[in-house]
């Protein structure tokens, strides 16, 4: 069987020692969709856009910081111990989503304490919004031949050149559209529940279906973690578990917390 072969430069534009690579574009690009579909939400619910580029500040630094230190301590704690100076450099690669939530969470709460919305308000919000930029952000996972799928014979595997001449799952394409899909649900049940007070929902949604995507998507996934372990869970699973529990309580609870403030 032939297969697709996938031998795309990673690097974009070079100039002089200056690099423009997809991923970077991609993570960019993450970021301004993200703004853009949060611009429209605020301009629906009549809040002022302008105090947007303050979040976006807040929410990129989380994101990176976050991504960056869940990637060092999740999955290779002994190399960065070893090399703390490697802890920032961010260029070499390495950013892990369980990090990037925990870090959108903590400076999501610190840009809340200087505004008079509510928390959970922003965070429901900020679940609609950022989802896209996700799938973005796994094109450039594409783009960059890196969190490979595991080896497969169906037709859609692609061989990925710069890296070996397996054929192998597209994983980084499946996630990409698994978020597609989340998107379009939160979208759906932001236009049902925006104008009512069931703060929490969102995110609770958020929080479930993509960490539900991201466990199964771990089982044609090679794994990432630096170390060896029995567990048949990978490192991704074992830390998907509490992130969708977590988001299944705040479903739950937002839903309690609203058909009892309504039978008041």
């Amino acid at each position: 069987m032939s297969y697709f072969v996938w031998d795309i430069d990673p690097v974009l534009l070079s100039l002089g020692p200056l690099q423009i690579r997809w991923y970077g574009l991609m993570f960019a690009a993450a970021f301004m969709t993200s703004y853009a579909f949060m611009a429209w939400i605020y301009k629906r619910e009549r809040k002022n856009v302008e105090e947007l580029d303050r979040m976006l500040w807040y929410l990129a630094i989380g994101t990176v910081v976050g991504a960056r230190l869940g990637h060092c301590l999740f999955y290779d704690p002994d190399y960065y111990f070893s090399h703390p100076l490697k802890f920032f450099a961010i260029w070499e690669g390495g950013l892990a989503s369980h990090g990037a939530y925990i870090g959108v969470l903590i400076s999501l709460y610190l840009y809340q304490l200087k505004t008079d919305d509510s928390y959970l308000w922003l965070l429901d919000r900020v679940a609609v919004s950022c989802i896209l930029g996700a799938s973005l952000v796994r094109i450039g996972n594409f783009f960059n031949s890196e969190i490979l799928g595991l080896p497969t014979d169906v037709p859609w595997a692609i061989i990925f050149a710069r890296v070996d001449s397996v054929p192998r799952h597209p994983v980084q394409l499946y996630e990409s559209a698994g978020y597609v899909l989340v998107f379009a649900v939160l979208l759906v049940a932001y236009r049902k529940t925006a104008d009512k007070p069931i703060k929490g929902f969102l995110t609770g949604l958020f929080t479930a279906l993509v960490f539900l995507v991201r466990f199964f998507l771990e089982f044609v996934k090679t794994r990432q973690e630096s170390y060896s372990h029995d567990f048949w869970m990978t490192t991704g699973q074992l830390l998907s578990i509490p992130f969708f529990l977590v988001g299944v309580f705040f479903i739950v609870w937002s839903l309690r917390r609203y058909r009892m403030n309504s039978a008041l």
